[in-house]
């Protein structure tokens, strides 16, 4: 199965999340990746597969959360950099700049660390979802200067257009001792 379309539901509701998670699973052949618990008091859903059987399964999970679903995304050919970053792998050590993009979403979090990881050469090294934050969420990245900034300003871009956008920073030539607080 093509596992290149990434999915994700978030909702309000943690009992409305596993309904969703059931409706999800029981529409489409798709993968669960992940449905848990996040901060503050929410719940997300993601999944991947084959683009038609996961928006088959993104369209039956709003479905069945009806009022309960905060944001939602279906992205077609997500970045291959997004996946070990979400499971923290990920660990790009070319420090030349550091790039922090926060949202008070994690669906919009990860659309927009996808449009980042495509608008230019940089390396996802997180993608941190809302547990023991307050229910927001960042990634960060790192490369040149140039392609960190670009790279934020385009996910941030994406973000910003659901009205979620906490915050976006460029640091240039990052001290060592962040390296310790990224790890």
């Amino acid at each position: 199965m093509p596992e290149h379309c990434l999915g994700l539901v978030e909702l309000s509701s943690i009992a409305g999340g596993f309904q969703v998670t059931d409706a999800m699973l029981k529409a489409a052949a798709v993968e669960l990746v992940l449905a848990r618990t996040i901060c503050s008091g929410k719940y997300m859903v993601m999944i991947r597969g084959d683009v038609a059987a996961v928006q088959a399964s993104i369209g039956a999970g709003c479905e069945a959360g009806d009022f309960s679903v905060i944001d939602v995304f279906v992205i077609p050919n997500v970045h291959e950099s997004v996946f070990p970053a979400l499971s923290g792998a990920s660990r790009g050590m070319h420090m030349d700049a550091l790039g922090i993009v926060e949202s008070f979403s994690v669906a919009s979090l990860i659309e927009g660390a996808d449009a980042a990881a495509k608008a230019a050469a940089v390396q996802l090294t997180e993608i941190r979802l809302a547990m023991a934050m307050g229910g927001k969420a960042f990634f960060t990245c790192t490369g040149s200067v140039s392609a960190v900034q670009a790279a934020v300003e385009a996910g941030a871009a994406v973000v910003a257009q659901k009205g979620l956008l906490v915050n976006k920073v460029v640091i240039p030539n990052p001290r060592q001792e962040l390296l310790t607080e990224m790890v």
